[in-house]
């Protein structure tokens, strides 16, 4: 049996709302649903990630993108949100296919049931003929617990459901060498490595909160599940099926030839940093090997507060990010552990372990593939035994 062929499609606020009446861009929406339309007559199944829910509420809760907080803007996806999906299940109707919001926050992509929850949802709603429209849920998350950028979200979504290709629909035509008013800037048509390009990416939309920087880095993260992903000006006619079918401008990502399987990229692709631990260069390079596990004596240094089960950024002596793994351990548990190598983990924890950090089978290496976290400024402390 043939793998259906699913893409996602992200859409940025600037073409769902208009950026002075704070309005549906209904014509936008039309032609969208229209292409929509074409490529579900092909058997291909759309997942779509829209922007626009918090731009769309801002007038009924009396703010400005200028003015507005953050509270403010959590009231706004609240009222926005109905407004928006309001819009796309009309025009959906008009097109004979039902729509489903799906709404999540950033534990649902770190925590790995969760993740797989909601995998299973979506599926059933493709399964089913209905489109799902997934989104932040913009009205409870906070800055601790927020994706932040609907780039990475729709990312994280493609990883997901093994789309084939991932689009995004901006303002712009694509990527350049450089901000693209400035004299001189060369448009690039085809990446294959996003890492030179993200110094010349800063800046963001007046209505969203992504910039070029976040496209990239959200398709860093499909190019490691063999997603190809496309950036592109979204006021086009057609402007799905034109970018599939090579039909106009512009940047097309090329997915890994050998992508990592489902539960590497989970643990590799992260949205936010739980923790980071600190481990020596000869260790780094020995775990290459794909067979040693991280234990505890081989900590060199310990950031951030976390839970076991959490995933932790692993860096050498150079702080240079090597791999990403799953803890056995808390902050607090790791802590103990790492300060007291002379005494019993039984003694310490009150429990049977055999002091692995992060098992062989949990931990991935980095390849040069994947875009690195700079290290965490200032460690909270040391804790190599003397000796």
């Amino acid at each position: 049996m043939s793998q259906p062929h699913n893409i996602v499609v992200k859409i940025g606020s600037s073409l769902v709302a208009n950026g002075e009446r704070l309005t549906p861009r209904y014509g936008f929406m039309q032609r969208l649903f229209e292409d929509i339309d074409r490529l579900r007559a092909r058997g291909i199944n759309v997942i779509l990630c829209s922007s626009g829910a918090v731009a769309l509420g801002l007038k009924t809760v009396g703010e400005t993108p200028q003015t507005a907080g953050v509270s403010d803007k959590q009231a706004a996806a609240a009222c926005g949100m109905p407004l928006l999906l309001n819009a796309y299940r009309h025009i959906g109707h008009e097109f004979g296919f039902e729509i489903a919001q799906v709404l999540l926050t950033l534990g649902d992509f770190e925590h790995h049931r969760r993740f797989l929850n909601t995998r299973n949802t979506v599926f059933r709603l493709i399964e089913a003929g209905v489109m799902p429209i997934v989104n932040e849920n913009d009205s409870i998350t906070t800055e601790e617990i927020r994706v932040g950028d609907n780039d990475r979200l729709a990312a994280k979504v493609a990883q997901m459901v093994d789309a084939k290709d991932f689009i995004i629909l901006t303002e712009v035509d694509g990527l350049f060498d450089r901000h693209p008013d400035e004299p001189g800037a060369k448009f690039i048509s085809e990446v294959t490595d996003v890492a030179p390009f993200m110094e010349a990416t800063k800046g963001k939309s007046a209505l969203g909160t992504g910039g070029m920087t976040t496209k990239l880095m959200a398709a860093n993260m499909a190019q490691e599940a063999g997603c190809t992903t496309y950036i592109a000006h979204g006021e086009p006619d057609n402007p799905l099926t034109s970018i599939l079918d090579g039909e106009r401008r512009c940047t097309r990502f090329i997915a890994h030839d050998a992508p990592t399987s489902g539960w590497e990229r989970w643990i590799a692709n992260r949205l936010q940093r739980a923790g980071s631990i600190a481990i020596s260069n000869d260790l780094a390079d020995a775990l290459s090997d794909r067979d040693r596990s991280i234990m505890r004596e081989d900590i060199l240094a310990i950031d951030g507060d976390f839970a076991r089960g959490d995933v932790l950024h692993i860096y050498d002596g150079e702080n240079v990010e090597r791999a990403r793994g799953l803890t056995d351990f808390s902050s607090e548990e790791l802590r103990v552990l790492a300060v007291n190598p002379h005494l019993e983990a039984e003694q310490l924890l009150g429990y049977r372990t055999k002091g692995e950090v992060v098992r062989a089978k949990n931990l991935v290496m980095l390849e040069s593939r994947h875009l690195l976290w700079d290290s965490p400024e200032g460690v909270e402390e040391q804790v190599k035994a003397a000796g």
